[in-house]
């Protein structure tokens, strides 16, 4: 069987198939249903017989199958009608709570830095500014309010770490 030949027929398939079926993507899976079966059957192709009418055989059993047998039952999903799963929202009421007691142990200073990056999405250079303290001093704080936050929502003690610096 000629791969040429074979890519000649494609749109009389197609549109057999198109008038067949009714629908565009049905028609071309059933096209590509059709090509599959014809390569992997190939060695029963006689060569002196016409390759469109073997073809067009193939498709119409292919068709018959598919009507005899007994298809999955499908429907249309519109962006409307999906039922995505949420998460529960139960106990965002209690972490909201407790974030909020958490945030009332840190210091001032670091709270401070603290909400204006998170909650009010600022910039390091901006908090600088805002504040008035340096660029290196925003980043520290911020490190420190946020590893001191994040103990004392794991339910650890916020103790100040003293190093000893030599």
């Amino acid at each position: 069987m000629d791969s040429r030949a074979l890519l000649a027929e494609l749109p009389r398939l197609r549109r057999y198939a198109r008038a067949l079926v009714g629908e565009r993507a049905a028609a071309d899976d059933l096209v590509q249903d059709t090509l599959e079966r014809a390569w992997a059957r190939a060695a029963q192709w006689r060569p002196d017989g016409e390759l469109r009418a073997w073809l067009f055989g193939i498709m119409h059993n292919l068709r018959m199958d598919q009507l005899r047998r007994p298809g999955l039952s499908t429907r249309s999903l519109e962006d409307g009608d999906l039922d995505l799963p949420t998460r529960p929202t139960q106990a965002d009421a209690l972490e909201v709570g407790d974030l909020d007691a958490a945030l009332a142990r840190l210091p001032e200073e670091q709270r401070a830095v603290l909400l204006l990056v998170a909650l009010e999405e600022m910039r390091y250079d901006e908090v600088a500014a805002t504040l008035g303290i340096p660029l290196g001093t925003v980043m520290s704080r911020l490190s420190r309010g946020r590893e001191r936050l994040r103990t004392i929502m794991d339910g650890g003690q916020a103790g100040t770490r003293l190093r000893i610096v030599r």
